[in-house]
């Protein structure tokens, strides 16, 4: 016989709405760049370029067949990235950006009593995701806007299931080399996943960077993480992929929700693969605007750390609402990250030469 005591509802009385996880008491959803119509948009790390017009075409044939599910599984889009990286398909796992995967990840890892590891400043999902999955963050504080690896091994406990070392990082462009990588992957114990956060792969030219690829094979506990959404300008379509041991693609894939990628993101990625070379070219005038955009910074006065990414940092301090604030209204939308600083995106030369003119009347960057 049952013990519990009956529930007796009484109209007007108790609870005045229904019950929810008490983690959202103090959870900060997540707030996309915005702006003004018609402002340079330099805050969410998009590519200033379209898709290319071959893959505009297999976009517009793919909405055709909207009345139909899409492969659950991203099959072809699968077997398309195993040829492409040269692994195996079953080394592939094809999500929702990088960031659907990464909530993939910590379902598969995390749950309360867990610890989470990552730097921090670093990706603003981290925090947010380990939170909703139950899961203790440990944030190790960057040193010289970059990953202090050697603290991050020293906070690794027998509690910590998953690591992320986001390179380059975001929001401040810097990197971790080969050399301090590869040691403090041996520090890992071997029960403990590492995912390398690859979103700006495309962007690196530092030859001292790793290639992701490079160093997982030898390494079950080691994945990486990559996005259709930065250098390919798919970001509307949300389609990322991570590469892994089979172990690790086969948790990821049972915690995927249904029909996650649509069918139009994964014809569009099938497409940009094959467009690569040409994807490249406009990859490398974002560069080269990168370039000038810090080199022009740093004349100016700024304190600009060495990027990798398709982005510049800004570390303002107590003046980052000020100066985001101010950069607004001059028609230019950049991301603050209270009290830290200022990502800005690299966007078309006009845009930039925009934010320039506004960081050069900047009275406090020296």
């Amino acid at each position: 016989m049952s013990t519990r005591a009956p529930y007796s509802h009484q109209p007007g009385r108790g609870r005045s709405s229904p019950r929810f996880r008490s983690v959202l008491d103090s959870f900060v959803s997540y707030k996309p760049g915005g702006g003004a119509p018609g402002a340079a948009r330099l805050c969410s790390n998009e590519s200033p370029y379209g898709p290319l017009p071959s893959v505009l075409d297999v976009i517009a044939t793919a909405a055709g067949g909207l009345s139909q599910y899409p492969d659950h599984g991203s099959a072809e889009l699968t077997q398309a990235l195993a040829e492409r990286l040269g692994v195996p398909a079953a080394h592939v796992a094809v999500g929702c950006g990088s960031v659907g995967l990464t909530q993939q990840l910590l379902a598969a890892t995390a749950e309360p009593g867990a610890e989470v590891l990552y730097a921090w400043r670093s990706f603003e999902a981290y925090p947010a995701l380990t939170d909703l999955a139950g899961a203790t963050s440990v944030r190790v504080p960057l040193r010289d806007q970059a990953h202090d690896l050697a603290a991050m091994a020293a906070a690794i406990t027998s509690r910590t299931r998953l690591i992320f070392v986001c390179n380059p990082n975001n929001p401040t462009g810097t990197v971790v080399r080969r050399a301090e990588l590869t040691w403090f992957l041996d520090q890992v114990p071997p029960d403990c996943l590492v995912i390398l956060d690859e979103a700006y792969h495309e962007y690196v030219r530092d030859p001292e960077v790793p290639d992701g690829l490079t160093l997982y094979p030898g390494r079950p506990n080691l994945a990486l993480l990559r996005t259709f959404s930065k250098a390919y300008g798919l970001a509307a379509l949300r389609v990322g992929y991570l590469v892994g041991h089979e172990p690790v693609v086969a948790a990821v894939r049972k915690t995927q929700l249904p029909f996650t990628v649509n069918a139009v993101a994964q014809a569009a990625a099938i497409a940009s693969l094959a467009a690569r070379a040409e994807l490249m070219e406009r990859v490398e005038l974002v560069i080269a605007e990168r370039d000038r955009v810090a080199d022009e910074l740093r004349d100016q006065g700024w304190d600009v750390p060495p990027t990798e990414a398709n982005f510049v940092w800004l570390p303002l301090g107590a003046d980052t609402a000020a100066f985001a604030a101010a950069s607004e209204q001059a028609g230019v939308i950049v991301r603050p990250y209270p009290p830290d600083g200022v990502r800005v995106s690299i966007g078309l030369p006009a845009d930039n030469d925009t934010f320039l003119k506004l960081a050069r009347a900047w009275p406090d960057r020296y």
